[in-house]
Protein backbone atom coordinates (compact mmCIF):
# COMPACT_ATOMS: atom_id res chain seq x y z
CA UNK A 1 0.00 0.00 0.00
CA UNK A 2 1.44 3.39 -0.67
CA UNK A 3 0.38 7.04 -1.97
CA UNK A 4 2.04 10.10 -3.36
CA UNK A 5 0.38 13.59 -3.92
CA UNK A 6 1.97 17.30 -5.14
CA UNK A 7 0.38 20.30 -5.56
CA UNK A 8 1.23 21.60 -9.01
CA UNK A 9 1.07 25.18 -10.04
CA UNK A 10 0.01 27.59 -12.84
CA UNK A 11 2.19 30.07 -13.02
CA UNK A 12 1.63 33.50 -14.99
CA UNK A 13 2.37 34.33 -18.90
CA UNK A 14 1.46 37.11 -21.31
CA UNK A 15 -2.82 37.46 -21.75
CA UNK A 16 -2.02 37.62 -25.23
CA UNK A 17 -0.69 34.30 -25.54
CA UNK A 18 -4.66 33.25 -25.45
CA UNK A 19 -5.54 35.14 -28.53
CA UNK A 20 -5.54 31.83 -30.60
CA UNK A 21 -8.86 30.55 -31.95
CA UNK A 22 -8.51 27.01 -32.84
CA UNK A 23 -7.03 23.65 -31.39
CA UNK A 24 -3.86 22.62 -33.10
CA UNK A 25 -3.95 18.94 -31.66
CA UNK A 26 -3.39 15.82 -33.53
CA UNK A 27 -3.50 11.90 -31.74
CA UNK A 28 -1.42 8.92 -32.02
CA UNK A 29 -0.92 5.54 -30.89
CA UNK A 30 1.67 3.28 -30.45
CA UNK A 31 1.48 -0.67 -30.30
CA UNK A 32 4.03 -3.04 -29.75
CA UNK A 33 2.98 -5.19 -33.21
CA UNK A 34 6.58 -4.58 -34.49
CA UNK A 35 6.85 -7.95 -32.88
CA UNK A 36 4.99 -10.98 -32.00
CA UNK A 37 3.43 -11.64 -28.57
CA UNK A 38 4.85 -14.71 -28.34
CA UNK A 39 8.00 -13.18 -28.49
CA UNK A 40 8.29 -10.73 -25.92
CA UNK A 41 11.40 -8.48 -25.85
CA UNK A 42 11.97 -5.51 -23.11
CA UNK A 43 12.34 -2.48 -25.58
CA UNK A 44 9.78 -1.83 -28.75
CA UNK A 45 10.28 1.20 -30.49
CA UNK A 46 9.10 2.48 -33.82
CA UNK A 47 9.62 5.79 -36.09
CA UNK A 48 5.94 7.33 -36.07
CA UNK A 49 4.78 10.27 -38.47
CA UNK A 50 2.06 12.76 -37.61
CA UNK A 51 -0.28 13.17 -39.98
CA UNK A 52 0.36 16.83 -40.58
CA UNK A 53 3.67 18.31 -39.74
CA UNK A 54 4.03 20.72 -37.40
CA UNK A 55 5.81 24.88 -37.52
CA UNK A 56 8.06 23.16 -34.44
CA UNK A 57 8.43 19.96 -32.23
CA UNK A 58 5.37 19.07 -30.58
CA UNK A 59 4.57 18.50 -26.66
CA UNK A 60 3.18 15.14 -26.48
CA UNK A 61 1.51 13.58 -22.95
CA UNK A 62 1.59 9.90 -23.03
CA UNK A 63 -0.37 7.06 -21.96
CA UNK A 64 -1.12 3.94 -21.45
CA UNK A 65 -4.08 2.09 -23.12
CA UNK A 66 -3.22 -1.23 -23.23
CA UNK A 67 -1.18 -3.92 -21.45
CA UNK A 68 -0.34 -7.86 -21.27
CA UNK A 69 2.34 -8.75 -19.12
CA UNK A 70 3.67 -12.13 -17.75
CA UNK A 71 2.84 -12.57 -13.83
CA UNK A 72 5.97 -14.22 -13.21
CA UNK A 73 7.67 -10.83 -13.06
CA UNK A 74 7.35 -7.48 -11.67
CA UNK A 75 4.75 -5.32 -13.76
CA UNK A 76 7.63 -2.49 -14.97
CA UNK A 77 6.65 -0.85 -18.11
CA UNK A 78 7.00 2.93 -19.23
CA UNK A 79 5.69 4.71 -22.54
CA UNK A 80 8.30 7.55 -23.83
CA UNK A 81 8.69 9.33 -26.84
CA UNK A 82 12.34 10.36 -28.35
CA UNK A 83 13.51 11.79 -31.58
CA UNK A 84 10.27 14.82 -31.55
CA UNK A 85 10.73 16.36 -34.93
CA UNK A 86 8.06 18.56 -36.84
CA UNK A 87 6.93 15.56 -38.91
CA UNK A 88 7.33 12.47 -37.06
CA UNK A 89 8.43 10.90 -33.06
CA UNK A 90 10.08 7.34 -32.00
CA UNK A 91 7.84 5.87 -29.61
CA UNK A 92 8.86 3.54 -26.80
CA UNK A 93 7.03 1.10 -24.98
CA UNK A 94 9.94 -0.43 -22.26
CA UNK A 95 10.17 -2.85 -19.29
CA UNK A 96 12.77 -3.18 -17.19
CA UNK A 97 13.25 -5.84 -14.35
CA UNK A 98 12.90 -8.74 -16.41
CA UNK A 99 9.34 -7.89 -16.88
CA UNK A 100 7.26 -10.09 -19.42
CA UNK A 101 6.08 -7.63 -21.67
CA UNK A 102 3.62 -9.84 -24.39
CA UNK A 103 1.51 -6.83 -25.97
CA UNK A 104 1.01 -3.27 -24.94
CA UNK A 105 -0.37 0.28 -26.63
CA UNK A 106 0.24 3.78 -26.01
CA UNK A 107 -1.88 6.78 -27.12
CA UNK A 108 -1.07 10.43 -27.58
CA UNK A 109 -1.96 14.38 -27.80
CA UNK A 110 0.12 16.06 -29.99
CA UNK A 111 0.17 19.25 -28.67
CA UNK A 112 1.37 22.40 -30.78
CA UNK A 113 4.22 24.68 -28.94
CA UNK A 114 2.54 27.26 -29.36
CA UNK A 115 -0.70 26.78 -28.17
CA UNK A 116 -0.51 27.04 -24.50
CA UNK A 117 -4.10 27.12 -23.43
CA UNK A 118 -3.17 23.36 -23.40
CA UNK A 119 -0.94 22.97 -20.77
CA UNK A 120 0.64 19.25 -19.92
CA UNK A 121 2.89 17.91 -17.67
CA UNK A 122 3.82 15.00 -15.29
CA UNK A 123 4.07 13.73 -11.49
CA UNK A 124 5.94 11.11 -10.45
CA UNK A 125 6.00 8.87 -7.08
CA UNK A 126 10.19 10.04 -7.36
CA UNK A 127 10.20 13.37 -7.45
CA UNK A 128 11.74 15.49 -4.93
CA UNK A 129 12.06 18.33 -6.58
CA UNK A 130 10.45 21.83 -5.98
CA UNK A 131 7.36 22.34 -8.95
CA UNK A 132 8.88 25.34 -10.98
CA UNK A 133 7.86 24.67 -14.81
CA UNK A 134 6.78 27.75 -15.98
CA UNK A 135 2.44 27.60 -16.55
CA UNK A 136 0.26 30.05 -16.76
CA UNK A 137 -2.78 30.23 -14.07
CA UNK A 138 -6.46 30.18 -15.55
CA UNK A 139 -9.21 32.83 -15.49
CA UNK A 140 -11.32 29.95 -14.07
CA UNK A 141 -10.75 26.64 -12.49
CA UNK A 142 -9.40 24.18 -15.97
CA UNK A 143 -10.41 20.51 -16.58
CA UNK A 144 -7.87 18.50 -15.80
CA UNK A 145 -7.37 14.86 -16.59
CA UNK A 146 -4.61 12.70 -15.85
CA UNK A 147 -3.22 9.08 -16.62
CA UNK A 148 -0.18 6.83 -16.21
CA UNK A 149 2.22 6.58 -18.43
CA UNK A 150 4.72 4.48 -16.02
CA UNK A 151 4.32 1.61 -13.92
CA UNK A 152 6.49 -0.47 -11.35
CA UNK A 153 4.96 -2.88 -8.93
CA UNK A 154 5.65 -5.91 -7.51
CA UNK A 155 4.90 -9.49 -8.86
CA UNK A 156 3.60 -10.69 -5.49
CA UNK A 157 1.15 -9.27 -4.95
CA UNK A 158 -2.70 -7.79 -6.54
CA UNK A 159 -1.59 -5.03 -8.95
CA UNK A 160 -3.83 -2.45 -7.62
CA UNK A 161 -2.88 1.64 -8.44
CA UNK A 162 -4.92 4.69 -8.80
CA UNK A 163 -4.06 8.30 -10.35
CA UNK A 164 -6.48 11.31 -10.26
CA UNK A 165 -6.57 15.52 -9.30
CA UNK A 166 -8.22 16.93 -6.74
CA UNK A 167 -8.56 20.41 -5.48
CA UNK A 168 -8.44 22.13 -8.72
CA UNK A 169 -8.76 25.82 -9.23
CA UNK A 170 -7.26 28.17 -11.18
CA UNK A 171 -3.69 28.78 -10.03
CA UNK A 172 -3.38 24.40 -9.74
CA UNK A 173 -4.23 21.70 -8.33
CA UNK A 174 -3.11 18.53 -6.11
CA UNK A 175 -2.32 15.23 -8.42
CA UNK A 176 -2.24 11.75 -6.62
CA UNK A 177 -0.91 8.26 -7.12
CA UNK A 178 -2.33 5.80 -5.11
CA UNK A 179 -2.41 1.96 -4.45
CA UNK A 180 -4.17 0.04 -1.80
CA UNK A 181 -4.66 -2.91 0.64
CA UNK A 182 -1.39 -4.86 0.08
CA UNK A 183 -0.13 -3.74 -3.21
CA UNK A 184 3.37 -3.06 -3.72
CA UNK A 185 3.97 -0.08 -5.76
CA UNK A 186 7.16 0.76 -6.62
CA UNK A 187 6.93 3.62 -8.23
CA UNK A 188 4.53 4.93 -11.07
CA UNK A 189 4.28 8.41 -13.46
CA UNK A 190 1.05 10.17 -14.30
CA UNK A 191 0.55 12.56 -17.53
CA UNK A 192 -1.43 14.98 -16.54
CA UNK A 193 -3.64 17.49 -19.47
CA UNK A 194 -5.57 20.64 -18.21
CA UNK A 195 -7.40 23.31 -20.46
CA UNK A 196 -10.04 26.18 -20.30
CA UNK A 197 -13.43 25.01 -19.20
CA UNK A 198 -15.55 26.50 -21.43
CA UNK A 199 -13.83 25.38 -24.75
CA UNK A 200 -17.61 24.42 -26.40
CA UNK A 201 -15.84 21.43 -28.59
CA UNK A 202 -13.76 19.60 -26.54
CA UNK A 203 -14.99 16.90 -23.20
CA UNK A 204 -12.95 15.21 -21.07
CA UNK A 205 -14.09 12.94 -18.55
CA UNK A 206 -13.46 9.51 -16.79
CA UNK A 207 -15.27 6.06 -16.51
CA UNK A 208 -14.73 2.85 -14.56
CA UNK A 209 -15.79 -0.42 -14.84
CA UNK A 210 -17.85 0.19 -11.62
CA UNK A 211 -19.68 2.04 -13.34
CA UNK A 212 -21.38 -0.93 -14.81
CA UNK A 213 -20.69 -3.59 -12.03
CA UNK A 214 -18.92 -4.02 -9.07
CA UNK A 215 -15.33 -5.11 -8.48
CA UNK A 216 -16.04 -8.75 -7.20
CA UNK A 217 -18.12 -9.47 -10.07
CA UNK A 218 -15.47 -9.93 -12.51
CA UNK A 219 -15.69 -10.21 -16.25
CA UNK A 220 -13.30 -9.50 -19.11
CA UNK A 221 -15.41 -7.39 -21.32
CA UNK A 222 -16.84 -4.02 -20.15
CA UNK A 223 -18.85 -1.34 -21.82
CA UNK A 224 -21.46 1.47 -21.68
CA UNK A 225 -22.72 3.95 -24.04
CA UNK A 226 -22.12 7.58 -23.02
CA UNK A 227 -22.72 11.14 -24.07
CA UNK A 228 -19.97 13.89 -24.05
CA UNK A 229 -21.10 16.32 -21.66
CA UNK A 230 -24.49 17.48 -23.38
CA UNK A 231 -22.86 18.71 -26.08
CA UNK A 232 -22.98 18.23 -30.06
CA UNK A 233 -20.04 18.78 -31.87
CA UNK A 234 -19.99 20.00 -35.53
CA UNK A 235 -17.86 17.28 -36.28
CA UNK A 236 -17.20 13.65 -35.08
CA UNK A 237 -14.50 13.92 -32.65
CA UNK A 238 -11.02 12.16 -32.30
CA UNK A 239 -11.04 10.33 -28.68
CA UNK A 240 -8.33 10.00 -26.61
CA UNK A 241 -8.50 7.10 -23.91
CA UNK A 242 -5.74 6.09 -21.39
CA UNK A 243 -5.36 3.89 -17.95
CA UNK A 244 -5.94 6.14 -14.59
CA UNK A 245 -6.29 2.46 -12.57
CA UNK A 246 -6.06 -0.98 -12.15
CA UNK A 247 -7.40 -3.47 -10.00
CA UNK A 248 -6.32 -6.72 -11.16
CA UNK A 249 -5.56 -10.60 -9.11
CA UNK A 250 -1.36 -11.15 -9.15
CA UNK A 251 -2.33 -14.76 -10.01
CA UNK A 252 -2.85 -14.25 -13.78
CA UNK A 253 -1.32 -12.16 -16.31
CA UNK A 254 -2.47 -8.79 -16.46
CA UNK A 255 -4.23 -7.83 -19.90
CA UNK A 256 -6.04 -4.93 -20.05
CA UNK A 257 -7.33 -3.36 -23.40
CA UNK A 258 -9.35 0.36 -23.39
CA UNK A 259 -10.77 1.80 -26.41
CA UNK A 260 -13.84 3.59 -27.77
CA UNK A 261 -16.09 2.95 -30.67
CA UNK A 262 -19.71 4.28 -31.94
CA UNK A 263 -18.10 7.72 -31.96
CA UNK A 264 -20.61 10.51 -32.94
CA UNK A 265 -21.07 14.05 -32.79
CA UNK A 266 -23.30 13.26 -29.33
CA UNK A 267 -21.61 10.38 -27.58
CA UNK A 268 -18.85 7.02 -27.87
CA UNK A 269 -18.99 3.38 -26.28
CA UNK A 270 -15.99 3.13 -24.01
CA UNK A 271 -14.43 -0.32 -23.45
CA UNK A 272 -12.10 -1.96 -20.95
CA UNK A 273 -11.42 -5.39 -21.92
CA UNK A 274 -9.18 -8.56 -21.09
CA UNK A 275 -9.46 -11.64 -21.74
CA UNK A 276 -7.56 -15.89 -20.89
CA UNK A 277 -7.52 -16.07 -17.11
CA UNK A 278 -6.98 -12.69 -16.37
CA UNK A 279 -8.40 -11.74 -12.91
CA UNK A 280 -10.40 -8.08 -13.58
CA UNK A 281 -11.38 -6.94 -10.83
CA UNK A 282 -11.79 -2.81 -11.99
CA UNK A 283 -10.05 -0.35 -14.34
CA UNK A 284 -10.40 3.08 -15.61
CA UNK A 285 -9.53 5.46 -17.92
CA UNK A 286 -9.44 8.96 -18.73
CA UNK A 287 -11.09 10.12 -22.06
CA UNK A 288 -10.60 13.30 -23.92
CA UNK A 289 -13.03 13.99 -27.47
CA UNK A 290 -11.63 16.96 -29.57
CA UNK A 291 -12.35 18.00 -32.89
Amino acid sequence: MGSAAKVLIFRRLSSTLFAMATIILGLGILKTSVHPSNKPQAETSKLLAFAAPFVAPPRLPLGLHSLDIGKEANISVTATATDITKESLKGHLNTWNATTLCSGGASWLELAPAYLEYQAGEFSTTDDHPWDKPYHPFITPPKVSVFFKELDMDRKKNWRVLTKASDIDANGFTIHINSWDDSILYSAIASWIAYPEDRPYVFSGTANTQDIRPSDKIQLKNSKKIDLGGRTFWKTPNVFMAINSLDFGCEANIRIRVGATDVTQTGLTWHMDSWSNSVFYSAGVSILAVV
